[in-house]
């Protein structure tokens, strides 16, 4: 509609533009006066539809023509053939008609205008009298928001006030509690025994009001002096009820009989006791810790001294001397007078069951009672001895340091002073007596299991966090490694310095001195195992050279390569067999000794083929060098000698084994080992048939009559399985 309605203006005005133009062309321009007098007319304004205007923009005029000519309302007039004219003057007539029908609507509401009016005139004397009261309002808020503002002023002053006095109060109900001796404070310090928990309890309070006054006095306070007295007083009385306590228990540990570990622990209950001492009475806090340092040293060594003298009572008789090294002869006589030497000296090589006392069952077993192993008439090897005797002193010296780290209130280099102050005779009695005792002792494997006891204590007391005897340790190892270096050094000697011609009457049995060294390798190996040493593997290693050389300058006693083979294989099978028993596999002692029992065993077997078979070794051997050498047409010379093997084999081969096996079984101790000989006998043996039938394949030999009496390859490996011994 409203493209509608400009559209008709727009028609309207060009119509009347149309018609002026028209009548001023006929009539020319007309002339009113103000009445009814003719003038000249004035150019009507059309604004945008004045063409005539120099402004006029014909491409404008262009768009508004074809914007209209788009509407609908005009394509339809244009198609129906509406005369513009007369629609304009009934556009022009519809819109009188709105006008009128507008203005009789404004009269007919003009009453209710003028009572919106009246309305309108009374709100705003409403809204003027608001104003005037909001106005006044608002001073009255602005006068008390200065009041607010004075009081949080003085609001803020007297919390100040406030919180100053709470300050003071507080300082001052500080200084008077701290100064003020309660009745009951005074009544358990004078009258309650120390063992009550009242008297501990007031003794803490006793404590911290005389810190607290020492505190005050340094800041000049001025109440101090009318409490000081009293506390004094009372500090002298708790001082000598502590004292005389404290006493009475480090004089109860002299008791004959006495369990010392009780009252201890008796103390530690009470260990404030001392601390109060420390800081208030130093020198009755030093006189009770020299009491107790004086007390427990005396009791220590003296129990130490008693219970190492009556442990030495139960030790073996038999023990190991200069003389009992593993190169000396069982038939060495010594002199008229000496002391007769072990039964056996072989006992002294042997582990046996005495690893068992590093065991973490064994190490930590509870101590030996020397009276209880008398009665029973038990002995024991050194290392059990040492072993219960370091145990007893590693649990006391563990328990002591703890104690003195507690009781005493010390810790670091001063609770190691305090500790060596208390233990220091007791420890360099126990050096002393075991430098004594290893100065004769020639018991390398007893010395070498002290060695990992004390190993395996030390990490023990590092468990329990007490380093106060890791300088003990150490002053033990000291002791030890040197003399079982020298122990095994002279062990080493006397092997290198064994003369086999004075052995007396030799045999191919595994030799006495081997088997020590077996047995004292082994056991040394599986101890070293568990906390491996490097000196002790170059000791082995030199040991183990010696023996080498040992065995093979006994071997060269013997006149025939046989025994000679017979006497090493014997002897390495032995040391190899006792070796596996206790160390790995893949250690360095059993690599070395596998690999010489092979090679001897494999020149052992060509040693023990040659007689019977020798003729045969040696013409298979000179025959494939000659067809090797592309040479076979040079045994077309050799058939009468080959013929002589065959028949030669075929006779004689049974009985040549059987005796073969029988000669095994005699010359080794150990059946595996002779077994093993055999079998890898017959299977050299076998090896060497087929390679003979090989070289009687060649051209130059097929055509010999004898090969007719070769043994089948096959039905000789069936007969040779029947002399396969089984164990």
């Amino acid at each position: 509609m409203t493209a509608a309605a400009t559209m008709a203006v727009a028609a309207a005005e060009l119509v009347l533009r149309t018609g002026a133009s028209d009548m001023e062309e006929e009539e020319g321009p007309l002339v009113r006066t103000q009445g009814d007098g003719p003038r000249l007319q004035e150019p009507l304004q059309l604004g945008e539809l004045d063409i005539t205007s120099d402004e006029f923009i014909m491409d404008e005029v262009d768009v508004h023509i074809q914007a209209n000519l788009e509407d609908d309302l005009v394509k339809e007039a244009l198609k129906t053939g509406v005369d513009l004219r007369h629609y304009s003057k009934q556009v022009e007539l519809e819109l009188q008609q709105i006008e009128q029908k507008s203005i009789r609507d404004y009269i007919q509401e003009s009453e209710n205008i003028a009572s919106l009016h009246n309305q309108i005139t009374a709100c705003d004397a409403v809204l003027e009298r608001m104003e005037q009261m909001l106005g006044a309002f608002q001073s009255d808020l602005s006068s008390i928001s200065s009041e607010i503002r004075t009081l949080q002023e003085q609001s803020g002053a007297m919390n100040i006030r406030l919180r100053n006095r709470q300050a003071v109060r507080g300082k001052l109900g500080e200084l008077v509690d701290g100064l003020v001796v309660p009745s009951a404070l005074v009544t358990a310090i004078l009258e309650a025994p120390v063992t009550e928990p009242r008297f501990l309890e007031q003794l803490q309070e006793l404590d911290a009001k005389a810190a607290a006054v020492r505190e005050q006095e340094a800041r000049g306070t001025a109440a101090c002096a009318d409490v000081r007295g009293v506390l004094d007083r009372l500090r002298v009385k708790a001082v000598t009820k502590i004292r005389e306590f404290i006493l009475q228990k480090i004089y109860s540990f002299r008791k004959p009989m006495t369990n010392y570990q009780i009252p201890q622990t008796a103390l530690l209950k009470y260990r404030f006791f001392y601390q109060f001492l420390l800081g208030n009475e130093r020198a009755t806090a030093k006189e009770i810790r020299d009491e107790y340092v004086e007390t427990l040293s005396k009791i220590y060594l003296s129990y130490y001294r008693s219970y190492l003298g009556r442990l030495m009572k139960v030790q073996y008789e038999e023990v190991a001397e200069k003389d009992d090294l593993m190169g000396v002869e069982d038939t060495a006589k010594k002199g008229f007078f000496s002391k007769p030497s072990l039964r056996s000296r072989n006992t002294i090589f042997t582990l046996g069951t005495r690893g068992s006392v590093i065991s973490p069952t064994e190490l930590e077993a509870p101590i030996l009672v020397p009276h209880t192993a008398q009665r029973g008439e038990q002995r024991y090897p050194f290392e059990a001895l040492f072993r219960s005797q370091h145990y007893a002193l590693l649990d006391n010296s563990c328990r002591e340091y703890l104690f003195i780290c507690e009781f005493f209130v010390v810790s670091g280099p001063a609770a190691h002073d305090l500790f060596h102050a208390v233990m220091g005779r007791t420890l360099s009695m126990t050096l002393k007596h075991l430098e004594s005792y290893l100065a004769d002792c020639y018991d390398a494997i007893a010395v070498f299991l002290c060695i990992h006891i004390v190993l395996r204590f030390r990490n023990i007391a590092a468990k329990r966090d007490v380093p106060a005897l890791d300088r003990y340790w150490e002053q033990v190892l000291a002791l030890l490694w040197p003399r079982f270096e020298l122990i095994l050094e002279m062990n080493v000697q006397s092997v290198r310095s064994t003369d086999p011609q004075r052995l007396g009457g030799l045999d191919t049995r595994p030799h006495y001195i081997t088997r020590r060294y077996a047995e004292f390798s082994s056991a040394l190996v599986s101890i070293n195992q568990t906390i491996p040493n490097e000196r002790t593997m170059q000791l082995l290693g030199q040991l183990q050279v010696e023996v080498e050389n040992f065995v093979l300058r006994v071997a060269a006693e013997f006149s025939s390569r046989k025994e000679q083979l017979v006497f090493l294989i014997n002897n390495y099978d032995m040391m190899l067999g006792v070796l596996m028993e206790r160390a790995a596999d893949d250690s360095k002692e059993v690599e070395s000794f596998q690999q010489l029992l092979n090679a001897r065993t494999q020149e052992f077997i060509e040693e023990l083929l040659s007689p019977p078979f020798g003729g045969l070794v040696a013409f298979v051997k000179e025959a494939e060098a000659l067809i090797e050498r592309g040479q076979a047409e040079r045994l077309r010379g050799e058939e009468a000698r080959v013929t002589q093997l065959i028949r030669g084999f075929g006779s004689s081969w049974k009985s040549s084994v059987e005796s073969l096996s029988q000669d095994v079984m005699r010359s080794f101790t150990n059946f595996r080992n002779g077994t093993s000989i055999i079998q890898g006998a017959l299977t050299q043996l076998i090896q060497l048939y087929h390679r003979f039938h090989r070289v009687l394949s060649q051209p130059q030999l097929r055509a010999l009559p004898a090969r007719a009496e070769l043994i089948n390859i096959h039905h000789l490996m069936v007969e040779l399985k029947k002399h396969k011994p089984n164990f």
